[in-house]
């Protein structure tokens, strides 16, 4: 049998259901989801990072009642949270979830360097080169100067002459022979 005290039972029931908050309370709970998810994150704990940043975005997902100004902010909170999100979902090695999440980053953010480049990291796992390469040179069109996609894409060129090594010697004339079982 666990016994809780007062004051731990206080701190599992105090978080309001989103229904019932006001939008510029929806936007707090989300900030502060983000900043637990952060705070995780950096220790390493991605599976409960992923989870808060999942749970900012549902505060503030329905947006619709709220103020111009509250808009601004939901939507930096959404890229945000969304695109460490697929942070952690590269660590956890769960690429098709973190290609999903940065797409949605690219919707509401069209020029978001991030979301191209982490992207581009899922596809390369996913060994889907072509969608890597082009969404690392997305990101270097929208900032040609970041050295992390850079040395990034040098990593992927290699892959892909790689790839290409082993396609010649298990292909045929440069095809790929497939064996089904």
């Amino acid at each position: 049998m666990i016994l809780f005290s007062d004051n731990q039972l206080k701190s599992v029931h105090h978080e309001k259901e989103s229904w019932d908050m006001n939008t510029q309370e929806k936007i707090e709970a989300a900030g502060k989801k983000k900043e637990e998810g952060n705070a995780f994150f950096k220790a390493g704990k991605y599976a409960k990072a992923s989870k808060r940043y999942e749970k900012a975005v549902k505060y503030i997902e329905y947006d619709t009642s709220f103020s111009e100004e509250e808009k601004k902010q939901a939507k930096a909170l959404k890229v945000t949270c969304n695109l460490n999100n697929a942070a952690c979902k590269l660590k956890l090695k769960e690429y098709k979830q973190a290609e999903k999440l940065c797409t949605k980053v690219l919707d509401i953010e069209s020029k978001n360097v991030k979301a191209p480049y982490r992207r581009a990291q899922a596809y390369i796992q996913m060994t889907d080169l072509d969608l890597a390469e082009f969404d690392i040179k997305k990101a270097l069109e929208i900032d040609p100067n970041k050295k992390d996609v850079k040395l990034d894409y040098r990593t992927l060129k290699e892959k892909v002459k790689e790839y290409n090594k082993e396609a010649k010697v298990y292909g045929k004339s440069g095809q790929t022979i497939m064996y089904c079982s």
